[in-house]
C-alpha cells in the first residue's frame, strides 16, 4: 500500500482512485480470507458510502484533512461504532459499540478510512501473536515464524500492504515486537499522549495506543492527528512547554547508550548480535552518534516487575472475573498469567512500587550520561512451534528489551534495521524520555534509511518515500529554544557553561545576514562583543553559533543577560530567524568596530586573547 504522501498524489490526479484503492483492499481480503489477520470488517457498502461523502468535499476542504482517503486498521481491543469488541475472545465481544474510541474518531475526522479490526493475542496478553482463536498470524517473511504480538494483525496488515497504517496497543512491547518481525515502524508513544478511552485495558496505568506504519514520516502524521488530551481518560496527559526537550535531535552529535556485552542477551540467536553491532557502527560512523556502554541491569530489574511482580494484578482487575467465569473460552497461557494475579497482596503491590521508584532514581542518574538508549527490539525470532513448546518462557525472552519501557515512563520507536541471512527482519528500538516522541521519530527515520532498503514485506524501496526532517528555524520538534551566541557564550569561552549546565547542545556554526556590525564593548567583564543590525549596511556577516536550549532553561538563561545586551531577532544568511544576543546602540559610542574581522574568534586571535 502506498504511503500517505503517495496516496494523496494519486487521489489528486485520478478522481476514481480512492474508491478503486478501497475496493481493491476488500477484494483482496475476500480472496485471502478474513482470518488470521482480521477479526471484523467495516461492511464494504458502509465504507463506500463514507468514501462518497469524502469525495463530495470541495478540493480546499480535502486538503485540510491530513489523512484524506488513507486506509487503516485498529486492534480488536478498541471500540468501533457498530462492531463488537472481542479482544480475541468471542464470548467477550460485547454488543456492538455505540461509539468509537476517541483515538479512532480523531483519525476518521482527519479523513482516514477504517477497514476493520485486527487479530491479537487474547486480552493483549502476549508478545507472540499465537494466543488467539482466530488463527495464528505469521511473519510476512516466513509462515513458520511468529508475527509477534499482541498487535499481530495490525503489524501484518501494514507489512502485507492491506492498509497504510494501523493502531495497536503496547503495554510490554506489543507494538514493537511485531513491528520488528514484520519490518515496519512501531511507535510506542509516551503514556497518556493518546487517549486509551474505549480500549479494553491490559494494565490501565501502563497501556498505550501504538502506531504501526511503513515509515517514520507516516507515523509522525498519524501521531500528530491522534494525540491530544482527553478529559474522560484519567491517565491522559498534556506535556508542558518544556516536556520532552531533545536538543540532541537537531545537534550534529548525540550520545546513545548501548547495553554492555555482559547485559546483551540474544538467547542463542547467531544473527541478531551481528546486525545489532552493525547498527551501532553505522550510527557512529554515518549519523553522528557517540556510543556509551551502560549496564542494563537496573532496566531489566524494572522490567521483571511487570510479569514477575504485582503489576500482573492489573490484568486481573481488567478482565480477571470474566476469564474465571469463562475459562473454557480462554487461551490456557493467558488464563495462567492473569489468574496468577491472585497470588499477590496489597503489601506486595506497595513493595513493588517502592522498588520501582528506587530503580527510577538509579536510572535517572545513569541517563545523564546519554541522550537515548538503543537496544535490539527483540533478542531473537521464534518459530510458531518453538513458542508452542515453551509459551511463557519464550514470551518472556521476547520482552527482554521491551518490558521496562512503560514502567519507567519512557517513549520508544522500533525501526527496521536490516534483513538476516535467513531472510527474516531485524529491528532496533530507540528509547527516550517521556514526550520525546517527535525527536525519536526524526532520529528513527535517519537510522531506518541507513540500515534498511525495502518497505514492510514488499520490494518497494524506502528511498522513494519522504524523509522526516526537523524544522530547525522554529525548533518545535525538539521542544527547545534556539539561541544565537556571538561572543563570551561561544564554545570554549568563559560564559559557555551557562548553556551547557542547562543541557544546551551546539547545533551549528553559521553567519548573520550582511547587515550586521560587531563591536568590542568597553569595560565588559569578561570581555564581550556587541552585535547590532544596521539598515543598508553591507558587510561580511558575523560568525555565530546556534545552540538548542531546552525550553525550561531559557527563562533563567535570559534573566542573566546584563545591559547593554539584550535578546532579539537575528536574521541568518540562510534565511532563518533565531533569537540571539544584540546590543543597545547607545553602548557603541566608545566601542571598537571589529566587523571587518567577521567574528569574535577572529578578533581574539588577532589580539592573542583566546581563553
Amino acid at each position: 500500500m502506498p504511503n500517505i504522501a503517495a496516496l494523496h498524489e494519486i487521489y489528486a490526479t485520478d478522481p476514481n482512485a480512492l474508491s478503486t484503492t478501497i475496493n481493491d483492499i476488500y477484494d483482496r481480503i475476500e480472496c485471502e480470507g478474513l482470518n488470521p489477520v482480521w477479526i471484523a470488517l467495516i461492511p464494504r457498502e458502509k465504507t463506500l458510502a463514507r468514501i462518497q461523502q469524502l469525495s463530495l468535499l470541495p478540493e480546499g476542504d480535502r486538503r485540510k484533512l491530513p489523512l484524506f482517503g488513507i486506509p487503516f486498521a485498529v486492534k480488536d481491543n478498541m471500540d468501533v461504532a457498530g462492531l463488537g469488541t472481542a479482544a480475541a475472545c468471542p464470548t467477550f465481544a460485547r454488543t456492538p459499540a455505540t461509539e468509537s474510541a476517541p483515538v479512532v474518531v480523531k483519525l476518521e475526522q482527519a479523513g482516514a478510512i477504517l477497514v476493520g479490526k485486527t487479530n491479537m493475542d487474547q486480552f493483549a496478553t502476549g508478545l507472540v501473536g499465537t494466543r488467539t482463536p482466530y488463527g495464528v498470524c505469521a511473519s510476512v517473511f516466513n509462515s513458520n515464524y511468529i508475527s509477534g504480538g499482541s498487535s499481530s494483525g495490525s503489524a501484518v496488515a501494514v507489512a502485507s500492504g492491506l492498509v497504510t497504517f494501523a493502531l495497536g496497543t503496547d503495554t510490554a512491547g506489543s507494538g514493537r515486537i511485531p513491528a520488528m518481525f514484520n519490518n515496519v515502524i512501531g511507535l510506542k508513544p509516551t503514556r497518556g499522549l493518546l487517549s486509551t478511552c474505549g480500549v479494553v485495558p491490559a494494565c490501565r496505568t501502563l497501556d498505550c495506543v501504538s502506531i504501526l506504519t511503513e515509515t517514520a514520516s507516516d507515523a509522525s502524521i498519524v501521531l500528530a492527528v491522534a494525540r491530544g488530551f482527553d478529559e474522560l481518560d484519567p491517565y491522559s496527559r498534556v506535556p508542558s512547554a518544556s516536556s520532552g526537550a531533545a536538543p540532541w535531535s537537531i545537534a550534529p552529535i548525540f550520545r546513545f547508550a548501548i547495553p554492555t556485552l555482559e547485559t546483551r542477551e540474544f538467547f542463542g540467536d547467531v544473527h541478531n548480535p551481528t546486525l545489532f553491532q552493525k547498527a551501532i557502527d553505522v550510527i557512529k560512523r554515518d549519523l553522528g552518534g557517540e556510543p556509551v556502554d551502560i549496564d542494563l541491569t537496573p532496566f531489566l530489574a524494572a522490567g521483571n516487575l511487570l510479569y514477575k511482580g504485582p503489576w500482573v494484578a492489573e490484568r486481573y482487575t481488567a478482565v480477571g472475573q470474566f476469564i474465571e467465569q469463562h475459562a473454557k473460552d480462554i487461551d490456557p497461557t493467558v488464563y495462567t498469567i492473569i489468574t496468577k494475579a491472585k497470588d499477590y497482596t496489597a503489601v506486595d503491590t506497595f513493595n513493588g512500587v517502592y522498588e520501582l521508584e528506587r530503580l527510577k532514581k538509579k536510572i535517572h542518574m545513569l541517563w545523564k550520561k546519554f541522550d537515548i538508549l538503543l537496544v535490539p527490539t527483540a533478542p531473537r525470532t521464534y518459530t510458531i512451534d518453538e513458542i508452542a513448546k515453551a509459551p511463557i518462557e519464550r514470551n518472556s525472552h521476547l520482552g527482554y528489551y521491551t518490558n521496562f519501557v512503560n514502567l519507567l515512563d519512557l517513549a520508544a520507536i522500533s525501526v527496521p534495521a536490516g534483513i538476516r541471512p535467513d531472510g527474516l527482519p531485524f529491528g532496533v528500538t530507540l528509547i527516550g524520555a517521556a514526550f520525546t516522541d517527535t525527536a525519536l521519530l526524526l532520529l528513527g527515520d535517519r537510522i531506518h534509511r541507513a540500515l534498511a532498503t525495502n518497505l514492510g514485506g514488499s520490494t518497494r524501496p524506502l528511498a522513494n518515500t519522504p524523509k522526516l526532517l526537523p524544522t530547525e528555524c522554529n525548533s518545535m520538534s525538539s521542544n527547545c529554544f534556539l539561541i544565537a551566541v556571538v561572543g563570551a557564550h561561544l564554545s570554549g569561552q568563559p560564559l559557555n557553561y551557562q548553556l551547557t549546565e542547562r543541557n544546551a547542545r551546539l547545533v551549528r556554526t553559521c553567519r548573520t545576514r550582511h547587515d550586521y556590525q560587531l563591536y568590542v564593548l568597553k569595560g565588559s567583564v569578561p570581555l564581550k562583543p556587541g552585535l547590532v543590525r544596521v539598515t543598508d549596511f553591507k558587510g561580511p556577516g558575523i560568525e555565530l553559533e546556534i545552540w538548542a536550549l531546552p525550553a525550561d532553561g531559557a527563562p533563567s538563561f535570559i534573566s542573566m543577560v546584563p545591559p547593554p545586551l539584550s535578546i532579539g531577532n537575528i536574521f541568518l544568511e540562510d534565511g532563518c530567524i533565531v533569537k540571539g544576543f544584540l546590543v543597545e546602540p547607545s553602548a557603541l559610542d566608545s566601542a571598537q568596530d571589529i566587523t571587518h574581522m567577521g567574528g569574535w574568534r577572529a578578533y581574539l586571535d588577532s589580539m592573542n586573547l583566546h581563553v
